[in-house]
């Protein structure tokens, strides 16, 4: 009896909880700093948002000790389906009973306490993927396999996003990793990229600019991975044929310049030759001339050539190259539609803030403004525990949530941030490994669902804080104050671990 009470001890990874502990307690004390001035209370005063957070760190830790230790692993893989359903019920009822909540409508009011299905709904996707990942029989390279796997992933998302919660819904690209580890094309990262960088090229310099930039990207694909003869020469054409039209804007604009130059002359003499006169004439078409038509039209005209080349050589590279070419310029002419069409105004200011279309410290840029300052002035060491100005006087609007990385940065320093992002790694490193420990498929997979959950919180959250993403509300796991995030995340890292030990403790 000793003995196998030992072996369930060892087939647990304390590292994981170990580094579970830390994020949490760095999480409530940094809390209580967020808020000390404010509210003048001790750390445990049940009153006070940090003695909250220590009643949501007790519960959380009962939680965690029922899952591991109470509650047969099997179930979570029984449970997939049904709790997914609920969820995603949950998902949709909250939007019509839900109060307004800086323009969200997604949190139940269940009397003193506040409950987002949104949390959780990381945990039943995780599991029902999971479930559907790893049948015996699925493939993702199968069409109708990937759209079901698409089809748990993107219905929850969407309908977060009907309830205004951006962020939430972002953390769900973050399983695409997930898709990528169980056999799907690392091409399709690579295009959900290029996509994403040509959104951002259009907005910020124009068609004409994202259009050369995509064609630079896909000549050196086709020409080293397609059926090309004597691929360096084709490799340099390509290059002087972008070069090319990097310098075709200065070319038009200097020659526009001289023929509107000669105009002028040619209408201020009494006489000028015939034919010199009929030919300056014959350029005066040239101020009208734009890149982009120049560039679109070689493109008209090469495009069903390429086409007729890829199929004739089955040269499957040319082909995904030019869909690509095409994907990317319909993305480039409707970046501006969608911008001001489907985005809501709030999210425009973040992204233009964000991009450095235009500035606005006092209004949707004041946030990320108030914690870089805070960060900023935080130096190598930190100015100490309550001792931070832009903490202590409440300059950083949702400090204790979306913001509480700031505090870490202000009175811990460089070296805080430092160290709560290493645990950050460590822990999302340690589920990796863990996961392909395992010997079921099921945990496998679930265990990349959990490392995925937090790496997209972790990247986002840091990210907004220090101004490379647009703020868009969304909590960094395990330090955010909160019930609903700090309980999700709970179940999701502790599900994993009830599973691997239920595998480790048979081998």
């Amino acid at each position: 009896m000793i003995e196998q009470h030992a072996h369930k001890r060892q087939s647990i990874d304390w590292a994981i909880i170990g580094v579970y502990l830390a994020l949490v307690l760095i999480g409530w004390v940094n809390i209580y700093a967020s808020v000390h001035s404010s509210e003048g209370t001790s750390i445990f005063d049940w009153a006070s948002r940090a003695g909250k957070q220590f009643v949501w760190i007790l519960t959380s830790i009962g939680l965690a000790t029922i899952i591991l230790f109470i509650l047969p692993p099997r179930l979570w893989e029984g449970i997939s389906i049904p709790f997914y359903i609920l969820v995603v019920f949950l998902l949709v009822i909250v939007i019509f009973v839900s109060s307004d909540v800086k323009g969200s409508h997604s949190w139940f009011d269940l009397g003193p306490i506040r409950f987002q299905p949104a949390e959780i709904s990381k945990i039943s996707t995780s599991l029902l993927l999971s479930l559907v990942l790893s049948q015996q029989n699925f493939r993702l390279s199968r069409f109708k396999d990937f759209m079901l796997a698409a089809f748990i992933i993107v219905l929850p998302m969407l309908v977060i996003v009907a309830e205004s919660e951006t962020g939430s819904a972002l953390v769900y690209t973050g399983f695409i990793f997930v898709l990528y580890r169980e056999g799907f094309s690392g091409w399709w990262l690579g295009l959900i990229g290029l996509v994403i960088a040509l959104f951002i090229a259009t907005l910020t310099a124009s068609p004409y600019w994202s259009v050369v930039g995509l064609i630079a990207v896909l000549v050196p694909f086709v020409v080293l991975t397609g059926n090309t003869a004597h691929p360096w020469k084709r490799l340099l054409l390509g290059g002087l044929f972008v070069l090319f039209f990097c310098f075709l804007p200065s070319i038009l604009e200097g020659a526009s310049e001289m023929v509107e130059s000669h105009m002028d002359y040619l209408n201020h003499r009494i006489w000028v030759p015939q034919e010199s006169e009929s030919g300056a004439y014959f350029w005066s078409f040239l101020p009208g001339v734009k890149p982009l038509y120049v560039l679109l039209a070689l493109s008209v005209g090469t495009t069903p050539f390429l086409l007729y080349r890829a199929y004739r050589d089955k040269d499957q590279a040319m082909a995904i190259s030019v869909g690509a070419f095409l994907l990317g310029v319909i993305i480039i002419f409707s970046a501006d539609y969608l911008f001001e069409n489907v985005l809501q105004p709030h999210q425009r200011s973040r992204i233009e803030v964000l991009l450095g279309m235009k500035e606005d410290l006092a209004g949707v840029g004041y946030n990320v403004h108030q914690s870089k300052i805070a960060i900023g002035s935080g130096g190598l060491l930190g100015k100490g525990f309550l001792q931070g100005t832009q903490t202590t006087f409440g300059f950083v609007p949702e400090q204790t949530t979306d913001f509480i990385f700031c505090t870490v940065g202000e009175e811990w320093g460089f070296l805080g941030c430092l160290v709560v992002i290493s645990l950050y790694t460590f822990l999302i490193a340690r589920l990796i490994l863990d996961a392909e420990r395992c010997r079921g498929n099921f945990t496998r997979i679930y265990g990349y669902c959990v490392a995925s959950c937090i790496f997209m919180h972790l990247f986002i959250n840091v990210g907004m804080t220090v101004g490379l993403m647009p703020v868009i509300g969304i909590p960094l796991p395990l330090l955010s104050y909160g019930g609903s995030s700090l309980w999700a995340f709970t179940i999701l890292i502790f599900i994993f671990l009830a599973l691997y030990r239920n595998e480790k403790k048979y081998f």
